[in-house]
């Protein structure tokens, strides 16, 4: 899987497949899902916000970039955390992701968007054949979470995010629904 198959039409995790191909399926999804979301706005469409809320699709591609390098990079692997991301006082702005996406092209936004989900998805692929599901970042003793854990978080933080995404696109433009037809 190396492009979104949003692109393709509606993509669907292998109804009958093992835990690895069905657990990275439901990630691929919700990333499928994500990218119709939010594909082809503008500046103006991805600093739009609803209501009183300041969340923007520009601070969820930020912010999701950041989620997949940190997951893949410093949780599964335990490396440290990748630029720009380690230049950051998280301690003093906390939230800086979604604050600066606004700063941001959307080309920038979405290059970096779509260059985290690269490289998680090839730290993952590496990460099921190392161990599968099971694998724990610093060995099969290690405290740190399993491969599984780390696919059902991403699963989570893209659905919930994917809900904001539809609220916000519908505004924008009237697209509607939870993944693209086909």
């Amino acid at each position: 899987m190396t492009d979104f198959a949003y692109e393709e039409g509606r993509w669907e995790p292998p109804v009958a497949g093992d835990e690895d191909a069905t657990l990275l399926g439901f990630l691929e999804r919700q990333r499928a899902t994500f990218a119709w979301k939010t594909k082809g706005l503008d500046a103006a469409g991805l600093r739009a916000t609803l209501g009183s809320s300041a969340m923007t699709l520009g601070g969820m591609l930020k912010h999701l970039a950041r989620f997949e390098d940190d997951m893949s990079t410093e949780w599964l692997h335990g490396r440290e955390q990748l630029p720009p991301w380690n230049a950051v006082d998280w301690s003093a702005d906390p939230a800086w992701d979604w604050r600066s996406a606004a700063d941001d092209t959307p080309e920038q936004l979405y290059a970096r968007w779509h260059d985290s989900v690269a490289r998680s998805r090839a730290l993952f692929a590496a990460a099921m054949a190392e161990g599968g599901p099971a694998r724990r970042a610093g060995g099969p003793d290690s405290p740190a979470p399993s491969l599984r854990y780390i696919l059902l978080n991403m699963i989570e933080e893209y659905a919930r995010h994917n809900g904001h995404a539809d609220l916000i696109r519908e505004s924008i433009d009237g697209r509607v629904g939870h993944d693209p037809p086909g």
